[in-house]
């Protein structure tokens, strides 16, 4: 209990997720007996801390993130919106649409939703409202596209958790393809259903395959990026790992040498950005996992097990509290801590009902993403009242249709494996 009370006591003071998590794992070790300076929790913290990074797998992570910062500075987004507006912009609600699709085409380049958050925040935002949409409006469209960016690959937090959990990371990828395609089609037609009763206003341009046509010879190079890494990696051709770091050299070539927007002198910059993201991230996965060696040896995951099956042996039941328990977590945690914590506590639960560990992978990305646009902690909704000046509860207002979506597309795939699983079988995981 005091391991718990003091982790929430130190979030509720406004210590950062790492330092929060690592005083609970002080107190932790402590309880265990020997005290601070035995010889063994000196030994052990460290170590433990050191094999959890201690991953070739883990090396994907922030080459996936130097390739997406590299691509961002080269102004891919207003190539990446330009072809999506020329697809969808003659709708009503055109933009809304464009902000949607674009976030699927982003979500290859940046995968992150806190990423998608900042960049359109900064550009389509301010382009929905001086066309007639309500701030709080746009900001919920970008808020609920944002999420895309995590799923489809490559995902930041796929690899977090294939790496931890020992699961394919590819697999993972593959299962991350269907559900970020339907979440941005529901989405499209959710605003296409509440387009008239909101007065959605209707974009002066006109479909036209020329348009068309040179807005995607403008993005092309972009949107062959995720074909790339994707193509090299279910074709088995490279590992994650390897895949990432042709990510970065493409990214590298793209902008220096073919869109010549990318200086030399620009790279320190980008360089101290991705390593202040790693930093912030790796420090929670190392403090993280010296805190899952000592839930392991307290047997927590066992007993949690035990508690969850006691109410119920129900399959479906027992899922859907999983569910329940990361979105609860989600809201009010950093997701990576709560993957890194409860990932290990919740799978062996999730083995013992009978789901395939990418099936449960996908359920606890999911999950955990949408998390990200659900108060109090929601990053994207920060991102996004930060970057436009909009209040959370205005946002809110208008995301909560989105909201209950997304949550119905996440128990969709839960209860349904064959679906969930049908990229990934196909392609042979």
């Amino acid at each position: 209990m005091i391991v718990a009370f003091l982790f929430v006591v130190s979030l509720l003071i406004g210590m950062p997720i790492g330092v929060a998590i690592g005083v609970a794992t002080f107190a932790g070790y402590i309880s265990l007996g020997g005290g601070v300076l035995d010889n063994n929790f000196l030994v052990m913290v460290p170590s433990r801390m050191f094999a959890a990074l201690n991953s070739f797998a883990f090396l994907a992570m922030p080459f996936f993130i130097l390739a997406g910062e590299i691509m961002n500075k080269t102004g891919i987004t207003d190539r990446i919106l330009l072809f999506a507006k020329a697809l969808v912009g003659h709708w009503r609600g055109g933009l809304a649409h464009t902000n949607m699709l674009a976030s699927l085409l982003f979500a290859g380049v940046s995968g992150s939703a806190t990423a998608d958050a900042a960049a359109f925040g900064r550009t389509l935002v301010p382009a929905m409202t001086r066309n007639g949409y309500t701030r709080s409006y746009a900001c919920a469209i970008t808020a609920a596209g944002s999420i895309v960016g995590p799923t489809v690959p490559p995902s930041s937090l796929m690899v977090l958790y294939g790496s931890i959990m020992g699961v394919s990371i590819a697999g993972l990828f593959a299962s991350g393809i269907l559900p970020g395609v339907v979440i941005t089609l529901l989405c499209m037609a959710l605003i296409a259903f509440r387009g008239k009763a909101k007065n959605l206003p209707r974009e002066d341009n006109i479909l036209s395959l020329l348009i068309v046509w040179a807005a995607f010879k403008r993005a092309i190079l972009a949107l062959l990026m995720p074909g790339i890494i994707l193509g090299g990696i279910l074709g088995g051709i490279v590992t994650p790992t390897e895949a990432a770091a042709i990510a970065v050299a493409y990214a590298l070539f793209i902008g220096i040498f073919v869109y010549k927007n990318l200086k030399f002198s620009d790279l320190p910059e980008i360089l101290a950005r991705t390593a202040r993201i790693n930093g912030v991230v790796f420090l929670i996965v190392a403090i993280a996992s010296a805190l899952g060696w000592w839930l392991g040896f307290e047997r927590i995951p066992q007993s949690l097990a035990k508690g969850l099956l006691a109410i119920s042996e129900n399959k479906d039941l027992v899922l859907l509290m999983l569910i329940g328990i990361l979105l609860a977590f989600g809201m009010v945690m950093d997701i990576a801590a709560v993957l890194i914590i409860m990932g290990p506590v919740l799978l062996p639960i999730m083995a013992h009902i009978g789901l395939d560990p990418i099936h449960a992978g996908i359920v606890v990305v999911l999950a955990l993403n949408i998390s990200l646009m659900t108060p109090p902690i929601g990053a994207c909704l920060f991102v996004l009242s930060s970057v436009t000046g909009e209040k959370i509860g205005g946002i809110m207002k208008d995301l909560w249709p989105f909201l209950l979506l997304e949550v119905a597309i996440l128990l969709g795939f839960a209860f349904s494996p064959d679906i969930a699983l049908f990229i990934p079988r196909l392609l042979g995981f």
